[in-house]
């Protein structure tokens, strides 16, 4: 089964703007199968394949012309040295949507890129499927709490029920795994976590305690919706802030993991800096934690934090499907312990939006939102709730009771 992607439409505009394309995101999110879909029936060439990756680290300088653009090459990051021959290749050509490139280490690859692509490349990063591209929505709007958005996506609505919502949060957003629905869950999960720490941990990241590193992943996944704190982390792993805040870089630049940044400007000084971690993949995360089935998970004590990690996640991929690099989304908390679950600020406004599992919302739910109004310079937009309430109703004034189907 294939799933149509919705940033399609964005490596094509990406193809004609730019000599060279690269695809980023953790393993398995389909990075592969669209640039093919988008690339049509190029030249294809594997770095998986170890001949072919011989020939591009000790041989880079005939490597195009035994594989000629235009040519998409897959699994790039194995083979850094082949950016500098990229360069000269567009600077003398001048040709657009000659490299159609993937990887999913994005930290090992970006400082070779930044150095030998700038103004050369065109970047997306590629999320797992969203709930509108499980569902075949045709709607691609990035989310915004207007009436202007609404009153397109209430027409393009996804169908999905209270027991739809938690068995996807469960299974996770991997096309793999819900191309397949005979798959086994932990045996998929047991053999990506493996797949990763072998691959893109081990063999690029120098990560001396694999058995350690799963534990901290395990730990951090139990974190999901929480501040971040490394102290924490470190401790209850058993080893080192630094080598913590290292192995949570890895994570991020490998796309397993975002840190939603605070708000906060010079006006804003009572509020925290200190971000949020959310898991990417929440049926990663469930794993990882061991709520082994929906029923388990939706009635237990992270429901709340998964399902706020289940929205967040599915906003972030609305804006990456768009071939939107700087997501604007932030959360809000001050020193008195306000806070606003997420932010998302679009020319110069601040849309509000809390996040709760329940399906009866009520006025208090948007209660918080007054603080932004206190705040001199800052303009606040409609807000709402985003809840598993099942129809778009106004709670006051603007603001709303947002279903999760209508992100």
């Amino acid at each position: 089964m294939y799933f149509i992607r919705h940033a399609d439409e964005a490596i094509q505009k990406l193809s004609k703007m730019f000599g060279a394309v690269l695809v980023t995101g953790a393993r398995q999110v389909g990075k592969t199968t669209l640039l093919k879909e988008v690339a049509g029936n190029i030249n294809y060439v594997t770095l998986d394949d170890k001949i072919q990756l011989v020939g591009a680290v000790e041989q880079s300088g005939t490597f195009f012309k035994d594989n000629p653009p235009p040519v998409f090459v897959d699994d790039v990051q194995h083979a850094p040295n082949l950016f500098p021959q990229i360069k000269m290749i567009l600077d003398s050509e001048k040709k657009k949507g000659q490299f159609f490139l993937s990887g999913s280490q994005q930290f090992q690859m970006m400082k070779n890129v930044s150095e030998s692509l700038a103004g050369r490349l065109g970047i997306l990063n590629l999320p797992g499927l969203s709930l509108r591209e499980m569902y075949g929505t045709t709607f691609t709007e990035p989310f915004l709490p207007t009436d202007e958005y609404f009153t397109t996506r209430r027409k393009h609505k996804t169908n999905v029920t209270y027991t739809d919502i938690w068995n996807i949060i469960h299974r996770g957003s991997f096309p793999e795994l819900n191309a397949n629905p005979d798959f086994d869950w932990r045996m998929f999960y047991a053999a990506y976590v493996t797949l990763y720490i072998e691959r893109d941990v081990r063999d690029l990241a120098q990560v001396g305690d694999e058995v350690k590193f799963t534990q901290f992943m395990t730990v951090a996944a139990s974190c999901t919706g929480q501040l971040l704190n490394l102290a924490s982390l470190a401790r209850d792993v058993g080893i080192s802030q630094p080598t913590a805040e290292r192995w949570l870089s890895i994570l991020v630049a490998s796309n397993l993991v975002v840190l939603l940044r605070p708000y906060y400007n010079n006006i804003t000084k009572r509020t925290v800096k200190t971000p949020k971690l959310y898991f990417l993949d929440t049926g990663l995360a469930a794993y990882l934690t061991r709520w082994n089935t929906p029923d388990v998970l939706k009635n237990g004590a992270m429901a709340g934090a998964f399902f706020e990690t289940f929205v967040i996640s599915e906003v972030i991929k609305s804006y990456a499907n768009k071939g939107i690099l700087d997501i604007p989304v932030y959360f809000y908390r001050d020193r008195d312990g306000n806070e606003i679950d997420l932010l998302v600020e679009d020319s110069g406004t601040l849309y509000p939006i809390e996040i709760k599992k329940h399906a009866d919302p009520i006025k208090a739910d948007v209660a918080k939102f007054s603080i932004l109004d206190k705040i001199p310079t800052i303009k606040r937009g409609q807000g709402g709730v985003v809840c598993l309430y099942d129809n778009l109703v106004t709670l006051d004034g603007n603001d709303k009771a947002i279903p999760v189907a209508l992100l």
